[in-house]
């Protein structure tokens, strides 16, 4: 095989490859029907920190609007959105509950009534990583709230983790075990007052 046989050889296995990475990529029109689709979930989920820890938990998600982080012992923490607001309870503390709006995280983006992932401005990267479809979204309206790395299997199309970073350039990654979908989830795990009840649902 001569040099130029070689040459054009070595395009076609790469425009291939292109190909079929491009083929693996979910489109957004698709992430957005299944974000909208969830009512109900919880999981199992590993959390890991800009200072190199990483805690566990139990997550529990109601849209629209509501999300509930149990963390396990020995840190004993409940985040719990919904109403608008995120309210932290730290058991180790001896303050009262950190609160901030809702719409200030990007994990708004998900909880929203209608998710739309291809309104202006809101994805800013969307990629093939070989196994997984990655979405990078903001707020279209305050690219300073940070934004978010939602990353998702394609076959069965499911979410399996996200990356949130904040505006100071710190990140927080959860990855999710099995999901969990349909089940009822009671009102009282997205009350701002409760801490700590896993269980409380059952």
């Amino acid at each position: 095989m001569n040099n130029l046989a070689k040459l054009l050889a070595g395009f076609v296995l790469a425009l291939s490859a292109t190909s079929a990475l491009a083929e693996g990529k979910v489109p957004l029109s698709t992430i957005s029907t299944y974000l909208n689709g969830l009512t109900t979930v919880s999981a199992p989920f590993t959390q890991y920190n800009d200072d190199g820890s990483q805690s566990t938990g139990q997550l529990y998600l109601h849209r629209p609007g509501r999300m509930r982080f149990e963390y396990d012992p020995p840190n004993g923490a409940t985040v719990v959105a919904g109403a608008g607001a995120v309210v932290i309870h730290d058991p180790k503390s001896n303050q009262p509950p950190e609160s901030y709006p809702l719409k200030r995280t990007p994990l708004s983006i998900i909880l929203d009534r209608r998710v739309n992932l291809g309104q202006a401005n809101m994805v800013v990267g969307h990629s093939f990583d070989g196994t997984a479809t990655v979405v990078t979204a903001q707020d279209p309206k305050n690219p300073d709230y940070g934004r978010i790395d939602l990353k998702f299997s394609g076959d069965p199309m499911e979410l399996r983790s996200w990356v949130i970073h904040d505006n100071s350039g710190g990140q927080t990654t959860v990855v999710l075990g099995e999901l969990t979908k349909g089940e009822t989830l009671g009102s009282s795990l997205f009350s701002s007052q409760g801490g700590n009840r896993r269980g409380s649902n059952r």
